[in-house]
């Protein structure tokens, strides 16, 4: 055999079992990466994070191994594809998948089998010079928490309420994280509690200087104003309010909810949410009055230019009908071949004037 075909032949022979795996060479199978909509996933072993972010079909699968061992998949507002696949790995229903690819969501606890779903609202306030007719004060999304034996999904829509704070302070309590995926669904909802408080503080400050812009002398707020506060209000109080029903669902003795050893966090967070509610609520109230304030005060403004305008048709009145009796071409008319008539007429039309005009604004007409 012709010794220049039989080597190149051994080289094919050679790549070819290092290709398959023979001869104890193996080439490793390409590293999968996560889509763009996974902002963060690690695995966590007795309350700390194992080094890498790997697939999460990979972490998963890990996790499952483990003692004590979960996963946590951060995901923003992920497409179709990206949800389905996710779904298929985690076991997530239809229904469930579909849920997550909606946003607007009403806070809630729902359970899809093992599986259970904790939405809430997100809030950020948005900084504005000044309150116009168009402003955005409050920013809303929401945070959908699904969390299973294994492994907890968080995802968000909109782009208040980044979790990325959450994840890097609770993985600084390993001893709190250590208490499995509901330590994280403590962590989610102590921060977007924190959020409304701190909302609250912006709001409340644009409040007060929206009362104090209606109640002064000079009255610069517009109306449009004061209600486009208000709409944002009532949108902030629609992401807190209806979470204290969830909330305290969970503190309910169920197999499905946190562990005992989680009841006081979210008994605090649940308390600090009833202050959040009071203060929100409040603000909806004042600015009720200071809505129907503003009324009375055009109101106020609007009878006063119509007793104005009443006040100056009298006066002008006065001169017509003067002019009117002796614009009458009769020739027995009083004084019309006077020769100081036309000087009287203009006497009597100017003190009528000065009469009036003092009665008027002894009256507070004008």
């Amino acid at each position: 055999m012709d010794q220049r075909t039989t080597r190149p032949g051994r080289r094919l022979h050679a790549l070819v079992d290092r290709l398959l795996g023979r001869n104890g060479t193996t080439i490793p199978a390409p590293r999968r990466s996560n889509p763009d909509a996974v902002v963060d996933c690690a695995v966590y072993v007795d309350g700390r994070r194992e080094p890498g972010r790997p697939h999460y079909a990979d972490a998963y699968a890990r996790s499952r191994r483990g003692r004590d061992a979960f996963v946590w998949l951060g995901l923003h507002e992920p497409g179709p594809a990206v949800m389905a696949a996710v779904g298929r790995v985690f076991g997530l229903d239809e229904l469930t998948v579909e849920q997550a690819l909606a946003d607007g969501h009403r806070p809630t606890v729902q359970r899809h089998g093992d599986v259970t779903l904790l939405v809430l609202r997100t809030a950020g306030y948005v900084e504005h010079d000044e309150l116009t007719e168009s402003s955005e004060v409050i920013d809303t999304g929401d945070v959908m928490v699904f969390l299973g034996d294994r492994f907890v999904l968080t995802v968000r829509h909109g782009a208040s309420g980044a979790l990325t704070t959450v994840r890097a302070e609770i993985e600084q309590r390993p001893a709190v994280l250590a208490e499995g995926p509901w330590a994280v669904a403590y962590a989610v909802c102590d921060r977007m509690v924190d959020l409304y408080l701190e909302v609250a503080g912006h709001v409340e400050r644009d409040l007060d200087r929206v009362e104090e812009n209606v109640f002064s002398p000079d009255r610069s707020v517009d109306i449009q104003h004061v209600y486009q506060l208000k709409r944002e209000v009532v949108e902030f109080k629609r992401a807190v309010l209806p979470l204290q029903s969830p909330l305290r669902t969970l503190l309910e003795p169920h197999p499905a909810n946190p562990p005992r050893s989680l009841h006081r966090r979210f008994a605090d967070v649940d308390a600090r949410l009833a202050r959040a509610v009071d203060r929100v609520a409040a603000y909806d109230d004042l600015l009720t009055s200071i809505v129907q304030s503003r009324l009375a005060q055009l109101a106020v403004e609007q009878n006063n230019d119509m007793r104005k305008i009443a006040a100056w048709a009298a006066i002008a009145a006065a001169q017509t009908g003067i002019a009117g009796v002796y614009g009458m071409n009769f020739p027995t008319l009083p004084g019309l071949e006077w020769r100081y008539g036309y000087a009287v007429a203009l006497g009597l039309m100017l003190l009528a004037a000065l009469t009036l005009h003092r009665l008027f604004r002894r009256s507070g007409w004008l």
